[in-house]
């Protein structure tokens, strides 16, 4: 069942050509810091273009459960009256953060160095998730944690009372630790340093220093370097959000293979940290290109135009390119399933830690629609079987992860028989338009029983 009620089965059948404009929602990454850092500021910070999904309003509860003030305007407009840096309430109820692991990472880290006491939960595939990977440089500053066996949610925090700054080397490439540890050294005395061998999604540090923290960032032997200066008073901003590169994902991915299809994607953010899954589509081969390329807000924006690509073909996509598209993987093996040979994909342990063992989940449901795939524990292969020639017909698992169940179901718009996938409840975690905008563009996506 799904983390946020009874399963909702869908099916996806093969429809005419995808057209039109795909207006997708706010970035998540984006939105999910925006709620956090106003509310560690003093005075009143306005978002447009919030992402209104789940994940995104189970931060907006939990702000609210630390002592923000937080307003839904309406429209995708908020307004976040922040408590400063160390101002953080203890909550007086569990903090539920749904499916949602970047909230509860960060959440976790923003309180971790704050004088109180919190318990965190979330919905069956978050409770599953390890959490080690930040309680255990949390625990560097001080901050104290009891949870379920292996580091699983429920669990329970205490904040440091006199945090000291860190040092630390992520061990594994993650934006979400990354930036866990920078939040929890906004309230630490002196610098925190946080080093990555491998770039991660940059959206933390460009916040950060857009709200007046002291942020700097250096490329050194040991890898990227980011070094904060501790209690810095944040100032509240107008935020805009862009539109979600991960979400856009979708609907691009949809056109290419949909024969006939022209769908154009406006303002869609093409940080360098993000849009890995794009750059690989046009190396396959996509007929993919960007128009008014612009800057918004300190991010690289553009209009994406899709249109069917009936040629493309396997390609090895480059390992260190992983993390700026590691959650754009299932869908490309869909992608890959269309194109003529070989996909392989390399560095990509971190997909079986996500909302679900991603790669076990793809490569069970693209064999149960005809399709081949090898995989081990950090790579998988997909042999695409061409345009045309995907069979489609299974029931895919979606493991409670809503980008398992959009993918399976753009699989469905172009395969030569309908696939259906056990519960599409979690899609409104990310992308909660995501059944009337693909309806738009002319997808046949139902609702089962």
């Amino acid at each position: 069942m799904s983390g946020h009620g009874d399963p909702i089965p869908m099916t996806s059948t093969a429809c005419g050509p995808l057209n039109g404009t795909a207006d997708v929602p706010g970035d998540k990454s984006i939105s999910h810091r925006s709620l956090i850092l106003g509310a560690m500021c003093v005075g009143e910070t306005t978002i447009t273009g919030l992402l209104e999904g789940q994940d995104v309003l189970d931060t907006a509860k939990a702000m609210r459960a630390f002592g923000a003030q937080v307003t839904d305007l309406g429209g995708g407009s908020w307004s976040v009256r922040g408590v400063g840096v160390g101002g953080f309430a203890e909550p007086d109820g569990v903090i539920d953060c749904g499916n949602s692991g970047t909230g509860v990472r960060l959440i976790m880290g923003a309180m971790a160095t704050q004088p109180i006491t919190a318990t965190f939960s979330g919905d069956a595939s978050l409770n599953g998730r390890p959490m080690a990977r930040v309680t255990d440089p949390l625990a560097l500053f001080g901050c104290q944690t009891v949870g379920r066996s292996g580091g699983r949610l429920p669990m329970t925090l205490v904040g440091a009372r006199e945090p000291v700054p860190v040092r630390y080397v992520v061990p594994v490439p993650s934006a979400q630790v990354k930036s866990a540890v920078l939040l929890a050294g906004l309230n630490a005395p002196g610098q925190t340093v946080v080093i990555e061998k491998e770039a991660t999604r940059d959206h933390t540090e460009r916040m950060l220093q857009g709200f007046g923290a002291e942020v700097t960032v250096v490329e050194t032997e040991e890898g990227r370097e980011i070094t904060l200066t501790g209690q810095p008073e944040l100032t509240a901003q107008h935020i805009e959000v862009p539109r979600d590169p991960s979400s856009a994902a979708f609907p691009v991915c949809a056109a290419l293979v949909v024969p006939g299809s022209d769908v154009l994607v406006p303002g869609i953010g093409l940080n360098p940290t993000r849009a890995g899954l794009f750059t690989t589509l046009r190396e396959m081969g996509a007929n993919l290109t960007y128009e008014n390329e612009r800057v918004e807000g300190g991010e690289p924006v553009a209009d994406l135009r899709a249109r069917f690509s009936p040629d493309m073909k396997g390609i090895e996509v480059p390992p260190e390119r992983a993390a700026s598209m590691i959650d754009e993987y299932p869908v490309l093996s869909v992608v890959a399933a269309f194109a003529a040979g070989q996909t392989v994909m390399r560095g990509v342990r971190e997909l079986r830690v996500k909302e679900s063992d991603r790669i076990d989940a793809m490569a069970k449901g693209l064999r149960a629609n005809g399709i081949e795939v090898d995989e081990g524990e950090d790579w998988w292969i997909v042999t695409g079987a061409g345009h045309g020639n995907v069979t489609g017909g299974g029931l895919c698992a979606s493991q409670l992860d809503h980008r398992i169940a959009m993918s399976f179901l753009i699989l469905g718009m172009a395969s030569n028989a309908p696939v259906r996938v056990d519960d599409g409840g979690p899609i409104a975690t990310s992308f909660p338009i995501f059944e009337p905008l693909m309806a738009a563009l002319g997808a046949q996506v139902s609702r089962d029983g």
